[in-house]
């Protein structure tokens, strides 16, 4: 089950085996049904997820109980409620899985405790971040400045993935427009 995640992390960090083999010693498998909440609205999150198999998605509810949702991870990929896990105050969003999903997952103790021991998870830590923040800020500038058409043919064009993998109702709340709206943009 580690194998992805060792993959993974040595595609995205300068670890040496020691170093690896110390993380990854952290890691510990979860798996959750379809549909399944991880974590809910006011929990404090204290995981960071890789999603081995299957799909995560963090998403809030806006004040008409809509779904609105601000992130999915794939397959070899890293996911939970960020500013809970980094900060540890109460999670304002949820996350559930998409799928059947095997997860595995450090807690914040010994994710923090690397940080402050190893220069290069300390790295990695901050080039996720900085990629967790490009992602939102590109996300908010095309729900904000690009019409649903657009923000379609743009998924489409960059991920088509999530048009083929995603229920129409997540794919919609990830789009931010309605479910009639991406129904008939695929109809195009």
């Amino acid at each position: 089950m580690t194998d992805s995640l060792t993959s993974f992390l040595r595609t995205n960090t300068q670890l040496n085996e020691d170093e690896l083999n110390e993380v990854l010693q952290y890691f510990k498998p979860r798996s959750y049904k379809k549909n399944s909440i991880i974590i809910f609205k006011g929990d404090d999150c204290d995981q960071l997820y890789f999603v081995v198999k299957g799909c995560i998605r963090t998403y809030y509810l806006a004040a008409n109980s809509a779904e609105k949702t601000r992130y999915i991870a794939f397959n070899g990929s890293m996911g939970t409620a960020l500013s809970s896990f980094i900060d540890q105050t109460p999670s304002i969003e949820y996350v559930d899985a998409l799928d059947n999903t095997e997860l595995l997952s450090i807690n914040r103790k010994h994710f923090f405790m690397l940080v402050a021991q190893m220069p290069e998870w300390a790295a990695f830590y901050i080039r996720f971040l900085q990629s967790a923040y490009v992602q939102q800020a590109n996300r908010i500038a095309q729900i904000v400045s690009l019409t649903a058409t657009e923000r379609y043919q743009n998924l489409l064009a960059n991920k088509p993935y999530y048009v083929n993998r995603l229920s129409n109702k997540v794919l919609a709340s990830y789009l931010d427009i309605a479910q009639e709206t991406l129904s008939r943009l695929k109809s195009k």
